[in-house]
């Protein structure tokens, strides 16, 4: 349907979809998916009649920004899938998630909430799902870990908050660290990344 709508375009309407899906992006990294569309329209150089002209909502909006996001999310569990070891798998699904997440603010909405196409939503749940099952079936992952716990991870790390984006991907790789043995089924004490002085709030 996206590419159907997208060839039945002029070439300048073609030009401001293409702008304001760059600039959607861009804004919902940065500030996450609350921020309005009339900034997106703003930064894309086009008028709020324009974006919702090509969009009829701002959920349609977030869904087409956040289709990428859902193939990172997809490429990274098939990753893990594939690993020999399902907790290293596991292990390694959850650090990749929570550093992409941490340069990108909006990259955690993408996979928690409804915001994406159903199909590529869909898909990515199933690969999780399989992978959970995997863990637990070799006794690694805690019996009474739900997919839903992983969705709380990645809500607590939206919370980080820091001066750079070094310091975001730092502050949650020692998340995900503490994070992975509270998931795991008989937690071994093990050296966290270092940790990174952030501000007591969030002002």
């Amino acid at each position: 349907m996206t590419a159907e709508v997208g060839s039945g375009l002029r070439s300048d309407a073609r030009d401001n979809r293409g702008r304001i899906l760059v600039v959607a992006r861009a804004v919902f990294a940065a500030d996450g998916v609350d921020a309005p569309v009339k900034e997106i329209a703003r930064r894309a150089e086009v008028g709020v009649a324009t974006v919702y002209r090509h969009f009829r909502t701002k959920e349609a909006l977030l869904a087409e920004a956040f289709a990428d996001r859902m193939a990172t999310c997809s490429a990274i569990l098939e990753e893990g899938l594939a690993a020999d070891d399902p907790w290293r798998g596991f292990r390694l699904v959850v650090e990749k998630l929570m550093e992409v997440h941490a340069l990108d603010r909006g990259f955690a909405r993408a996979i928690t909430a409804r915001l994406s196409r159903a199909v590529d939503r869909e898909h990515a749940v199933r690969l999780l799902v399989e992978l959970v099952r995997r863990a637990k079936a070799v006794g690694a992952l805690r019996a009474d870990f739900v997919v839903e716990d992983l969705s709380l991870a990645l809500m607590a790390n939206d919370g980080i908050r820091a001066e750079s984006a070094g310091m975001r991907v730092a502050a949650s790789r020692r998340f995900a660290a503490l994070m992975i043995q509270s998931f795991q089924a008989n937690p071994v004490p093990a050296v966290l990344p270092p940790a990174v002085r952030l501000p007591l709030s969030r002002s």
